[in-house]
């Protein structure tokens, strides 16, 4: 009797990853290449970022302004078992907080009790009006 709950657990474990690997992917398409910055004209103050959402283990949905959306590619999972009530910490490099290119951007989230998972920004692009007309509710930050 142990043998077939231990199966029916791993089966079900199973199971349950088939599903988190079949998650659909974000509406915005694919993942910025890899290094990818912002024109002049699209960078903001990190001081101007007003909300965010995780939309997978990866990706962060910042609202900067009020009304801009930018999408903030991670190189690890470090957003994994974030939720999006989980505080930002952003660190602000000397000399300025402008943020064009992901070296720009030092992220952290808070996980409560003084623990928090440091991110390396891999991308950041800034979010079309269209795209973000297409997010789910739950995905507008």
């Amino acid at each position: 009797m142990r043998h077939v709950i231990i199966a029916l657990a791993a089966g079900a474990a199973a199971l349950s990853g088939a599903a988190f690997a079949a998650k659909p992917p974000l509406p915005l398409g694919p993942a910025p290449a890899s290094g990818a910055g912002l024109p002049p004209g699209q960078c903001f103050r990190s001081t101007e970022i007003r909300s965010h959402k995780f939309a997978d283990d990866r990706t962060m949905l910042l609202n900067v302004r009020g009304k801009d959306v930018y999408r903030v590619t991670m190189r690890g999972a470090c957003l994994a078992g974030s939720i999006d009530s989980d505080p930002l910490i952003t660190r602000i490099p000397p000399g300025s907080n402008l943020v064009c290119k992901p070296i720009d951007l030092d992220l952290s989230v808070s996980k409560g009790g003084g623990f928090s998972t440091p991110c390396i920004v891999d991308s950041i692009v800034k979010v079309s009006p269209e795209e973000v007309a297409a997010l789910p509710r739950k995905l507008k930050p």
